[in-house]
């Protein structure tokens, strides 16, 4: 990063979800990569992700789930965000997400979807290619 100002990321666990090792694995990544990561924790509403987003200032929410809830709970948490006037946050998601579900996710705002297996390099890449600090 050419900037001396570190990329903020919000990694949440929405949903009743339970299990967050992917998500622990990524933040890890991200923080290896000097970017300052704030993560959530387990069974966030969207109401409480959007709050953390905003007191943090962060640039980036990036949202794991396994639960099959997406389709719910990534949308509101774009709805909770235009509600507040945020445009500036970057929201990527990523877990166990049907092929077939991105394209509606994308439009409702979700900049990108990682599944399984994607490496933690291209993650990372991405967050530094889109976030402007």
């Amino acid at each position: 990063m050419s900037s001396s100002k570190k990329i903020r990321v919000l990694v949440a666990k929405p949903g009743l979800d339970g299990h967050d090792r992917g998500a622990k694995i990524v933040a890890r990544a991200l923080r290896d990569a000097g970017m300052e990561v704030i993560y959530t924790g387990l069974r966030q509403t969207p109401e409480m992700i959007v709050e953390a987003a905003i007191s943090e200032d962060v640039n980036v929410i990036g949202m794991s789930i396994l639960s099959g809830a997406h389709n719910a709970l990534f949308p509101k948490v774009m709805e909770l965000l235009k509600a507040e006037g945020v445009d500036n946050i970057l929201v990527i998601g990523g877990g166990i997400i049907p092929q077939d579900d991105v394209p509606a996710l994308k439009d409702a705002g979700i900049a990108e979807v990682f599944g399984p297996g994607t490496p933690l390099a291209d993650i990372v890449g991405y967050i530094e290619s889109n976030v402007k600090l």
